[in-house]
Order: C-alpha cells, then sequence, then structure tokens
C-alpha cells in the first residue's frame, strides 16, 4: 500500500514529458575555478556535440551519457520546440546583453526522433526552422493558384510538388550558405554552433549531403514541362551565388528576394506552360519587396556581428532609418500584388484578404524592437502568415470569379 500510494505521489511531482517541449525548473551553471569535477562534463561547452553523445529516455526523464547519467529535472528550461534556445546571457529583452543570465541550448525533435547520425544533417538543412521553408512556398502557392481557371481550385498535385521542392532548395541553400560562410560563422554568436562551422560536420560530407539534395530536386523538376525546367535551372545561379553577395554589397537581402520568389514564375510557368508578364512580373516584384522588409527585420538581429566580421546587410545600411524604408517597401509589396490581381481579374475576396495582409505588415513594421533580438525573430517568423493571407486571397478571389 505504501508502495502504491509512493508511486503516485511520484507521478505528480515528475510528471511524464510531453513529445513536443518540456520545461524544466532549476537552472545550470557551470562548474567554478574551484571545482575540477572528473570526469569533467561541461554540456554547454559545445551544445551540438553535447546533445549527440547523449540519448534521452522519455520513461525516466533522463539524458544518458556513457560516462554518466543524471536527471534533467534538475537542469535549466530545454524547450523541444522549434524555436531558438538561449545561447548565453540575456537581459530579458532577448538582445544577449544581459550578463548573469541563464545558459540556453537549443534542444529540437530533431534530438528525441532522429537517429544520432542523420542530426547534424538536419540541422544543416533547417529542418527544425520550417519558416525559411514557408517563406520560398509561398510564392509559389500563390502562383500555382493564381493561374487555375476561375471557378476552379489550383491543381494540388503541382502544389505538393511545390512544397517538396521548396523542402529541398531551402536545404540545399542553407548548405551552400553554411560551406561558404564557415569562416564567418565561426564568429558569429547566433551561428556559431551551425553543423559545418563547429566541425560536427566535414565540408567534404556537407558537400555530399547537397549533392543528395540537389538530386532529389532535379527529381521533382524533371516532372515539370520543358519551359520549366529550364526556367528552374536557371535558378541555380541565384541560389549558388547569394551567400557571397552578403560580402559586396548592402543589399544582400535584395538578392535573397530575386532568389526566393523564384517560384512566382516558376508556379505559372508550371502550370500554363510560359509566362504571362502583366500578371506574374508584378507577383514577383511583390515578393522581392517582401524579402527586402522580413529579412532586413531579421539581419537586426546580427548586426553587431556582422560589424565586427566586415560583412553588409541592409540593417546596417538603414540604421536608424529602417523603419522608414521597410515602410516603403511595405507598400510597394501590396500595390505590386494588387496590380498582379488586378490583372488576373480575380473576384473582390482577394483585396480583402489583401487588405488584411496589408495590416499584418504594418503591424511588424509599426512594433518590431530592432534592439531585441527576439522580438526582431518573433516578428520575421510572422511572415508565415502573411503568406497564408495572401493565399487564401488568392484562393477565394479565384472561387468567386
Amino acid at each position: 500500500m505504501a508502495a502504491l500510494w509512493l508511486s503516485r505521489a511520484s507521478r505528480k511531482v515528475h510528471p511524464s514529458l510531453s513529445s513536443s517541449s518540456f520545461f524544466l525548473s532549476h537552472s545550470i551553471f557551470l562548474p567554478t575555478k574551484n571545482r575540477n569535477p572528473s570526469p569533467p562534463i561541461t554540456p554547454f561547452e559545445h551544445p551540438n556535440r553535447w546533445i549527440s553523445d547523449f540519448e534521452f529516455s522519455r520513461e525516466s526523464s533522463k539524458f544518458t551519457h556513457s560516462n554518466s547519467s543524471f536527471n534533467l529535472n534538475r537542469y535549466a528550461g530545454i524547450s523541444t520546440s522549434s524555436g531558438e534556445a538561449e545561447e548565453g546571457s540575456k537581459n530579458g529583452d532577448g538582445n544577449g546583453s544581459g550578463g548573469g543570465g541563464r545558459s540556453k541550448v537549443e534542444v529540437s525533435w530533431i534530438d528525441l526522433y532522429l537517429p544520432k547520425k542523420a542530426r547534424p544533417y538536419a540541422r544543416l538543412a533547417r529542418l527544425d526552422k520550417p519558416i525559411g521553408t514557408w517563406l520560398l512556398a509561398w510564392p509559389c502557392m500563390w502562383s500555382i493558384t493564381l493561374a487555375a481557371s476561375p471557378g476552379n481550385l489550383p491543381d494540388f498535385k503541382m502544389m505538393a510538388l511545390f512544397g517538396c521542392g521548396a523542402l529541398l532548395l531551402r536545404g540545399a541553400g542553407c548548405t551552400i550558405n553554411d560551406l561558404l560562410d564557415q569562416d564567418i560563422d565561426t564568429k558569429v554568436e547566433r551561428t556559431k554552433l551551425r553543423p559545418v562551422a563547429s566541425g560536427v560536420l566535414t565540408p567534404f560530407q556537407g558537400l555530399c549531403f547537397l549533392g543528395f539534395q540537389l538530386l532529389f530536386g532535379l527529381g521533382i523538376l524533371l516532372q515539370l514541362n520543358n519551359y520549366s525546367r529550364i526556367l528552374g535551372a536557371s535558378s541555380l545561379l541565384l541560389v549558388f551565388s547569394y551567400p557571397l553577395m552578403k560580402r559586396l554589397t548592402f543589399w544582400p537581402q535584395a538578392y535573397l528576394g530575386l532568389t526566393f520568389n523564384w517560384g512566382a514564375l516558376l508556379g505559372w510557368a508550371a502550370v500554363k506552360g510560359g509566362l504571362e508578364p502583366a500578371v506574374v512580373f508584378p507577383l514577383y516584384t511583390s515578393g522581392v519587396f517582401w524579402t527586402l522588409v522580413y529579412d532586413t527585420i531579421y539581419a537586426h538581429q546580427d548586426k553587431e556581428d556582422d560589424l565586427k566580421v566586415g560583412v553588409k546587410s541592409t540593417a546596417l545600411r538603414f540604421g536608424d532609418s529602417t523603419k522608414e524604408w521597410i515602410s516603403g517597401f511595405g507598400i510597394a509589396c501590396i500595390s505590386s500584388l494588387a496590380l498582379s490581381g488586378f490583372n488576373a481579374d480575380i473576384g473582390w475576396p482577394y483585396y480583402a484578404c489583401l487588405a488584411a495582409g496589408s495590416g499584418h505588415l504594418g503591424w511588424q513594421i509599426w512594433t518590431v524592437d530592432l534592439s531585441s533580438r527576439a522580438d526582431c525573430n518573433r516578428k520575421f517568423v510572422s511572415n508565415k502568415w502573411f503568406g497564408a493571407i495572401i493565399f487564401s486571397g488568392i484562393l477565394f478571389g479565384q472561387l468567386s470569379s
């Protein structure tokens, strides 16, 4: 009877961890200079390697190392969500300028569910941070839906192909970026623990993984018409050269816009077999201006490190005038979307959603705290909803036409 009572009490004190995230109540501190534990385990000295050396047991709520085991309930808040965990001292606003804060290590579903050897590759492709895939996929979905016949749903097979293509191409772009920027990533707080920069993967392993991603991407491209194959293959020039732009110009965000929104051209071509400039060029232009808004906000996270390293960005170019600049880009984005819809003779629900999208974009620009890394990241991630709002407008506008 006593054993049963203790068992129930234990379950109340240590509830089972959910499959998505868990938070722990106490904090962990690195050993002081006077301590000399044996064997020395300093997990936050190299978080990526530390995570890969431990196995998680959900039943016992423990990470188990080859030399020791310890209960996670004693340690700092570690989240398994896809968001970014704290990596240094914080002062409450997320800008990392405070002192004496809590160390954070990034833990995601990758660490819980993927085999140990696959984890660095999944991180290299940013599978734990899907926002990049959303931002790459939405212009494709806009274009495919806009190309559908009035009153009809878009081609779902085509949307599925482009969704898989966005996942693969985004991963390939991240791999190229990490291979070319490994010397820079080691000097930037937010990127120094990426697999290639931290040495978890060698450049050769990264190249092999890149080949794997491009091979699967080619398989998707070959399922499109000949015009789309040529148009899609030509985007690789942008993909491979984009990581170099931050060394050459203060406008790498504009170049990213040209790259990330290529699907606005490709989606229409895949459905129609060609391009209709009056519709797709304004759509493509709107995506470029949209990218200038969200990626300038994103770049403000790294502006101090970028200054030290010597790379360029629109965040550094605009400085204190950033909000004025991105307000102009936002207006140009909405205007281009309106022109594209007008030329496509789309129904009134499109313009209602366009008004809602304008409000969302205005909210981002008006409320973002450009001195807070955490808030810049929140506003950046919220752009998946802007993409969804515009997609809804195109879908319902087409169905009502």
